[in-house]
């Protein structure tokens, strides 16, 4: 490994420089072989990889022609002056090493679940730069691609009329064998159960089509699995437009499915799918009364760009050179993040849950269990204020 590298300066006419942090599956099956695809356009190299493990860190090299293998972060962040971070690592690592790269001056790509907590959130939000840059911002790859592109366009234009009931589906099956790997189903170590874990990828997508969420009331519970978060979920949200949705988040559905569904005034808009989605998987129920050629308009969704990790890093690059900030990232990464936040206080509390009023001083700030009797760890008392 090289300790003397050229200061990273402009990105204009040159290579973003990333480093991949974690060696485990999702940076080996979806960010690495993302930055490989744009390396292949000339946009990027990846320069080093992180891990604990120096045996994993080795071999992930090795396999993936990385030049550069680290155990300590601060050390690559250093020496090699990445214009990029990916991290790839559980999720209670993702604060100290997205304000460690901020803070070297690198932009971060983070997968989900962004951090454990909004306090987390903001504490990262507080290390970007301003106005161009650096930028941490969320792996939430179901929002881009072709047809989400599509819709939102049809909703933000009023095209389908306004949207009235929504429905949001993450309805998996995870068995004990999933659940005997000692960090998971852990307030601490994995963030929250299916509603975090899981189901955020699609509440993140219904939020990026209908705006702003303003109240939320929720029930959760442990109905199979021995854990210390909750196993299934569900939720009443409603939006600011007045728009009404469900939303059931669940590990215990042998017939796994993700589902997006909007009815609106002139169209129902359909997602189904499970862990990605293309064109083929949208449908557009037109209601009676509407002409023909403007529904057939309505199904054209053009070339077919299928959500994926490419799709948001494509974009995630282009938000770099132009210095601009990048979506998935600030106020807009942080909604779906607050409205599980959200979620648990209702279920947890028994009561109405509204937009912007868990912060500082709020138990849930801190700790998605907020010390809940019945849901909080035993250290619980230890982690949230009094």
């Amino acid at each position: 490994m090289s300790p003397t590298t050229p200061p990273p300066g402009p990105l204009d006419g040159r290579r973003i420089r990333a480093a991949v942090v974690g060696a485990g599956a999702i940076a080996r099956g979806s960010h690495l072989p993302a930055l490989r695809q744009l390396a292949a356009e000339g946009e990027t190299e990846v320069v080093a990889a992180v891990d604990i493990d120096a045996n994993a860190v080795r071999a992930f090299c090795a396999e993936s022609g990385v030049p550069n293998a680290y155990t300590d972060l601060d050390r690559m962040l250093a020496e090699q002056r990445p214009d990029l971070v990916t991290i790839c690592t559980p999720p209670t690592l993702h604060r100290e090493q997205s304000v460690a790269a901020l803070r070297a001056g690198a932009w971060v790509w983070c997968e989900k679940p962004p951090v454990p907590t909004l306090a987390d959130y903001d504490a990262v939000a507080a290390e970007e730069g301003t106005p161009d840059g650096p930028f941490s911002s969320i792996v939430f790859q179901h929002r881009f691609g072709s047809g989400a592109r599509h819709v939102r366009r049809l909703l933000a234009g009023q095209a389908l009329g306004r949207p009235l009931v929504a429905h949001c589906q993450t309805t998996w099956y995870r068995d004990a064998a999933y659940y005997a790997v000692p960090w998971r189903g852990r307030w601490q170590t994995e963030g929250g159960g299916p509603a975090m874990g899981h189901g955020i990828h699609q509440m993140d997508l219904l939020l990026d089509l209908l705006g702003p969420w303003s109240e939320v009331r929720a029930m959760a519970g442990r109905l199979v699995h021995d854990v210390e978060t909750e196993d299934v979920s569900t939720a009443l949200l409603r939006f600011e437009s007045g728009a009404l949705a469900t939303v059931v988040n669940s590990v215990l559905s042998p017939d796994e499915v993700s589902r997006i569904r909007v009815d609106c005034e002139r169209a129902t808009v359909e997602l189904t799918h499970l862990y990605g989605h293309s064109n083929a998987d949208w449908r557009l129920t037109p209601a009676p009364g509407v002409p023909g050629d403007e529904a057939a308009a309505w199904a054209d969704f053009g070339t077919d760009v299928p959500s994926s990790h490419l799709a948001q890093l494509r974009e995630l690059v282009a938000c770099m050179r132009a210095g601009r900030r990048p979506r998935s990232s600030g106020e807009d990464g942080r909604t779906s993040l607050e409205l599980i936040t959200a979620l648990y206080k209702s279920a947890f509390t028994d009561t109405t849950v509204r937009r912007g009023e868990i912060g500082p001083g709020d138990p849930y700030y801190t700790a998605l269990h907020g010390g809940a009797p019945g849901w909080a760890p035993a250290t619980a008392s230890a982690e949230v204020p009094a």
